[in-house]
């Protein structure tokens, strides 16, 4: 629907811009007329958040001064926002404009953009000597604090205190250590009615488990042991206990998400990120609103290769070898991947929720560079990344989230992540590309596992240092 919408969006742009005719010379009268965007007050190089929406709702965005031409007449609307340069907030004057076209006018719409004050963030402790916490979650509005610990056990932080009794206590079924473990869990997006949530964790045989979970009817903070549902299970080589991938997420359109990793064994032995007919190294989407015994899924029917033979029908995205954690942005409807990399690249990927099939390269590329040896290769059907860093700034991508809450509103929108091995605190916007990157100088909290969000959509950080929980706060 999105590539549709786009495409019809496209030709009403391209029908503005020539099916009126350009006037001049001849005698011929003007039938269109044009626009010059004057962006002013900001550093130089900086990228504005500006767009132009043309009568018949066709949007274009506007980014740096330029004329825009061939405009058939009628009423424009100029909307700005504000921005992050570095760690100063832009705002512009004014946010938005009408501008009347006329055929043969010219028309000059001017948007001043004033530095306001910088923007310092902190990491301020919340909770501290939990057992190798990797994820931090909670349902919507939800005051507490749900924590996954790589041992099997749920813990929950309520009123800033960690209850005595586990939410949910698993680890005789888990298998823990290294990469493996209890990696996540997510809330039913109707979980206020079901008391549904699900959990990924590598069993006794070291396999990908997903199972569902329900919250006991007495007593909210504690989940019923015995309601246990197996939803999928992903068979591993026995050799290797790397690349388990690690998250469970819905996206807005109620579908269930799900990262694996390629398998583990370094430069994908097997090649499971390239092959349709395995769950490893992909990103699945699958439908268990009416999970049973007997079914425990089903096959969204949009799925990319649904009914192919030799494909399997559950992957939405192939060539991933080990997405730890990824995102999915409800707000702009977008899913940013990070891609942990073998010898030289981490990476993020970002691209709309409903753009399916795609294939993010590996093991034929890690990043935008070839693999093994930065040799040509054919890169033609791959989603490449939108940012990339090398092995001089880190050593393993801990992917992050998009801020949503209510506390900082001048980084909403913005992507957080960071790296295990330097545990710096990193973030852009995504429009069309990556835009207004900051590096965040906060305290170093050691490693950096995971990034988490709490019901009220502030976003927090989970270090292996003392098993300590973070939240990003501004000072």
């Amino acid at each position: 629907m999105r590539l549709v919408q786009y495409g019809i969006m496209l030709w009403m742009w391209v029908c503005i811009s020539s099916c009126g005719g350009g006037g001049g010379g001849g005698g011929t009268v003007a039938t269109t007329g044009s626009i010059r965007v004057v962006l002013t007050g900001l550093p130089d190089g900086a990228l504005a958040d500006v767009s132009l929406t043309a009568p018949g709702g066709a949007t274009q965005p506007v980014q740096t001064t330029q004329t825009i031409s061939n405009l058939s007449p009628g009423n424009y609307a100029l909307a700005a926002n504000a921005m992050m340069v570095a760690n100063i907030q832009y705002l512009p004057q004014p946010t938005s404009q009408t501008i009347s076209v006329v055929a043969g006018g010219h028309i000059e719409a001017v948007v001043r953009f004033q530095a306001a004050n910088s923007l310092t963030l902190s990491l301020r402790k919340a909770m501290e000597g939990l057992d190798r916490p990797v994820y931090l979650t909670a349902p919507a509005g939800d005051s507490r604090l749900f924590i996954v610990e790589q041992g099997g056990l749920i813990r929950i932080i309520k009123n800033g205190v960690l209850l005595g009794v586990p939410f949910l206590d698993i680890q005789a079924s888990v298998t823990s250590g290294g990469e493996r473990g209890l990696l996540s869990m997510a809330f039913d997006p109707d979980f206020a009615n079901t008391g549904q949530f699900y959990v990924y964790f590598t069993d006794l045989q070291g396999d990908i488990a997903i199972e569902r979970y329900q919250v006991a009817r007495d007593n909210a903070d504690l989940a019923e042991i015995g309601s246990a549902l197996r939803i999928l299970s992903i068979k591993r080589d026995p050799a290797f206990t790397n690349h388990n991938g690690g998250l469970v997420l819905f996206g807005a359109d109620g579908m269930l998400y799900v990262g694996t990793g390629d398998g583990g064994g370094a430069g994908d032995p097997a090649g499971h990120g390239q092959k349709l007919d395995t769950l490893l190294g992909k990103l699945l989407r699958i439908d268990v609103r009416n999970a049973t015994v007997a079914e425990p899924y089903a096959i969204p029917p949009d799925n990319p290769f649904t009914l192919q033979a030799g494909k399997s029908p559950e992957i939405w995205a192939y060539g991933l070898r080990n997405p730890w954690r990824f995102a999915i942005d409800t707000a702009d409807q977008l899913i940013f991947i990070a891609d942990v990399g073998q010898h030289e690249r981490e990476e993020v990927n970002v691209v709309t929720e409903g753009a399916a099939g795609l294939n993010y390269g590996w093991n034929i590329t890690e990043g935008t560079r070839c693999y093994p040896n930065g040799d040509s290769c054919n890169t033609a059907d791959q989603t490449l990344p939108v940012l990339e860093y090398d092995h001089g700034q880190g050593c393993s991508i801990t992917g992050g989230l998009v801020y949503r809450g209510s506390k900082i509103p001048a980084l909403q929108g913005h992507y957080f992540y960071s790296d295990f091995c330097r545990g710096w605190l990193k973030s852009f916007a995504y429009r069309d590309g990556v835009v207004e990157q900051i590096t965040w100088p906060v305290e170093n909290v050691g490693n950096i596992v995971s990034f988490g969000q709490d019901g009220q959509q502030e976003l927090y950080v989970l270090s292996s240092k003392g098993g300590a929980i973070y939240q990003i706060v501004a000072n």
